[in-house]
């Protein structure tokens, strides 16, 4: 059979949709360089596709443990915003079914911020279960940011309804808490459930990140988050600081003290 090139690269790479076997015999007994391109194509995408399915059953093996010894419903858990100048410490917690498998969900850090409202939106949608905690700026002055990332963590478990049987943590444990937990270093990377907990983290604190910006206009909040990176800086010597800012940080301090310095 003669095939429409354009509807079969549309359907079959452009869509990804699974190629019928006819159509692809169909393809390899096409002589033209186009049918070649499209074998060559879905081949890497089926290839893509197979190392994808490899990553996500690899990042299921913690759960999968959980599930063997009992337990229903396993939280991962894991916080956003520990090293900014300014703005609370955000924690999520998340419940995912079991089995769950979300293409691309991975640690908050190695997606862009697309990918991550997309990822957000549809955990959201399926999860059994997701929270958010905050941290305010006043609990990281009194507590200091540790103890305040605990504490978002906390809260942020305490929300969840069903109340979960076992809790996968980012590297740390949660000792007010009387449940069953595994602290995995690297666990945004390593657990499902801790990355879809650090993708809801880091989305909840960027959205607040973005009204603090039109509160504080002048320091740049949408763009960096309350980062330290040069912007943030320029506009701390420029503006001094404001009321979420965390004064505590040493190098807040530094800054403000030039500040003061060079006015004077």
């Amino acid at each position: 059979m003669k095939l429409d090139l354009v509807i079969v690269r549309l359907r079959y790479v452009e869509r990804a949709r699974s190629m019928p076997r006819d159509i692809e015999d169909a393809l390899r007994q096409d002589s033209r360089k186009e049918a070649s391109r499209i074998l060559a194509a879905v081949e890497k995408i089926r290839k893509e596709n197979r190392s994808e399915g490899q990553r996500l059953r690899h990042m299921l093996r913690y759960e999968q443990e959980w599930l063997a010894k009992g337990a229903t419903f396993i939280a991962g858990v894991d916080e956003a915003g520990m090293s900014p100048l300014a703005g609370p410490v955000v924690a999520g917690a998340v419940i995912l079914p079991a089995g769950y498998k979300l293409r691309d969900l991975d640690d908050s850090k190695k997606v862009d911020a697309e990918t991550r409202e997309v990822l957000a939106a549809i955990i959201k949608r399926d999860a059994i279960a997701w929270s958010a905690g905050i941290a305010t700026v006043a609990e990281i002055e009194t507590l200091n940011i540790y103890y305040a990332g605990l504490l978002a963590m906390r809260r942020a478990v305490e929300n969840l309804s069903p109340v979960p049987d076992a809790l996968l943590i980012d590297a740390r444990k949660l000792k007010e808490l009387a449940i069953a937990q595994q602290a995995i270093i690297g666990g945004d990377g390593k657990s499902l459930s801790i990355a879809a907990a650090s993708i809801i983290a880091k989305t909840t604190r960027d959205g607040i990140m973005r009204t603090m910006d039109s509160r504080y206009p002048g320091y740049g909040f949408a763009t960096h988050k309350g980062y330290g990176v040069p912007q943030h800086y320029r506009a701390l010597e420029k503006l001094g600081h404001c009321e979420i800012h965390r004064l505590s940080f040493p190098i807040v301090k530094r800054v403000l003290a030039a500040r003061e310095t060079s006015a004077k």
